[in-house]
């Protein structure tokens, strides 16, 4: 049931809803797939084991980068797990909605979503009969667990898999959260999360200021750089690091051989348009690795994107704690399986560039043209 339903995931379903899935997998009703989901016996925390095993198999490189987001899924009704009014990220706006966070990995060869973690708002801890109705287990429904701590359970799951990385990447809703920042510190693990333009800075010289202001105020040395390829080209930006202390950072600043770091990002077109970003990286890291890791920040974006239309991340109907993570982790395996597919095609397709170059005639360097 298990194969059938990740193939009718991935096949040209329209609404991969129950219905639509049993009918694929040619059953009469919906009735298995929803016992598939809702009442038979596996684990989906074992098979997200095994599915962020199978990225990293294909994926894996020391460099490699956790990023963390979340994304809504827009409910009409009240009694599926976690819905209530909250801000959905795709609307911009105060919906009636799950919001799940999420952790990709991302390499410059590949990206896919390795975990994930439903929400529950505090209107749903404070309901015990509520959350046994929808079979949230017990300790997840004792207290609200913010959307940071969420994603640093996410993290450390990874240091414990052995999963090779070597940075966190988030936006400002993680950056701005500073017991997640000291966290990653206190286990030297290098960061770049965006921060917003009130997040405080400091520095000997200037003490205590916005990021906004501290970058109006400090002369700051731009360059032009590439964080990554876009749908219309490389998507350049002018870049500046300034090397500050963050405060609520890891007791006694970064540790050693760490620096704390201020990265500023400057549109080309409309230079008002600025962005900064908390930077907890090695001493003597180049912008250029930096600039990277922030590009790579965007992947997971990519990865909703084609999960919510190529898998059915979103196409979900049910309403239990275990159904809705046992159909989202699915959904990832789908999209992993697209991804390493996609990626390992085109490895092979790519020819040997050695065997494309010439044998020199002459000694290299003094042929036309030097």
């Amino acid at each position: 049931m298990a194969m059938a339903y990740v193939k009718a995931l991935i096949a040209p379903v329209e609404r991969k809803s129950g219905w639509q899935i049993a009918e694929h997998v040619g059953h009469a009703t919906p009735d298995r797939v929803q016992w598939f989901l809702g009442r038979s016996t596996w684990c989906a925390d074992q098979l997200r084991d095994a599915l962020r095993s199978f990225v990293v198999r294909f994926l894996a490189r020391e460099d490699g980068v956790l990023v963390l987001d979340e994304t809504a899924f827009v409910k009409k009704g009240r009694m599926s797990a976690g819905v209530a009014p909250q801000y959905a990220g795709s609307t911009g706006q105060i919906e009636n909605c799950q919001v799940a966070v999420f952790c990709a990995y991302a390499t410059d060869s590949g990206r896919a979503l390795i975990d994930r973690e439903l929400y529950l708002p505090a209107s749903w801890c404070a309901d015990a009969g509520r959350c046994r109705t929808q079979r949230i287990p017990r300790p997840r429904a004792k207290a609200v667990v913010t959307k940071p701590e969420l994603g640093r359970r996410m993290i450390e799951r990874c240091r414990r898999a052995r999963v090779p990385f070597g940075w966190v990447a988030a936006d400002s809703a993680y950056g701005q959260d500073r017991k997640l920042r000291a966290a990653l510190e206190r286990r030297r693990i290098p960061y770049v999360m965006a921060v917003p333009a009130d997040e405080t800075v400091h520095t000997h010289a200037t003490g205590n200021l916005r990021a906004d202001a501290f970058a109006t105020q400090i002369p700051l040395l731009f360059e032009r750089r590439s964080c990554g390829a876009g749908a219309k080209g490389p998507r350049s930006c002018d870049w500046a690091l300034a090397e500050v202390t963050w405060p609520g950072g890891a007791e006694g600043g970064p540790r050693r051989g760490y620096v704390h770091l201020l990265l500023v990002r400057r549109s080309i077109t409309d230079p008002s348009q600025i962005a900064y970003f908390a930077v907890h990286a090695k001493s003597g890291t180049p912008i250029g690795e930096i600039v990277r890791v922030m590009g790579l920040r965007w992947s997971i974006e990519d990865c909703f994107e084609t999960a919510k239309s190529d898998c059915g991340l979103d196409h979900y109907e049910v309403r239990t704690w275990d159904a809705w993570h046992r159909h989202i982790t699915l959904s990832m395996a789908a999209l992993a399986f697209l991804t390493i597919t996609a990626t390992r095609t085109h490895n092979l397709e790519q020819p040997d560039v050695t065997a494309q170059l010439p044998t020199p005639t002459t000694p290299i360097g003094t042929g036309k043209g030097g």
